[in-house]
């Protein structure tokens, strides 16, 4: 039996992602899991097995344990964001993306930030952002362009 090369997988798995096939990530980063203890891989693979798998809680147990070797790693927060967004959970994406980009600035980060974008403040802010008036009152000013 061949001996895995940890980093060797480690990088397959990237270049995998990178070019949008997290199957093949999800192999490469799984091997490198299995050869080493390298968080980093831990937290690519929670990421890939949450979306190839839709094993969403097992992705946010291994991101906390990765998380819990590297707690300054942004790219735990980076993963962890992403299996929120799989599960259709952007508030909390939202929220780990907002902790990660506080620790150390990551480029991946502020742009799935900017992307998803945040919402501005209610136009009347005595009333709930959901009520009717600001609702319509904030679609209105938007179109005449004063928002």
């Amino acid at each position: 039996m061949a001996v895995v090369d940890p980093e060797m997988e480690f990088s397959k798995g990237m270049e995998a992602l990178n070019s949008g096939d997290s199957l093949a990530a999800l192999v490469h980063f799984g091997k490198a899991v299995q050869a080493g203890e390298d968080p980093l891989a831990k937290s690519y693979y929670a990421y890939c097995i949450a979306r190839e798998r839709g094993q969403v809680q097992k992705g946010i147990a291994l991101c906390h344990e990765a998380m819990a070797q590297e707690p300054d790693n942004p790219k735990h927060y980076l993963n962890l964001g992403r299996i929120y967004l799989t599960a259709r959970n952007k508030a909390e994406a939202l929220r780990v993306w907002r902790e990660g980009i506080g620790m150390e600035h990551d480029a991946e980060i502020a742009a799935l930030l900017e992307e998803i974008g945040t919402r501005k403040p209610p136009v009347i802010s005595s009333l709930h952002r959901d009520h009717l008036i600001n609702k319509y009152l904030g679609i209105l000013l938007s179109k005449l362009g004063l928002r």
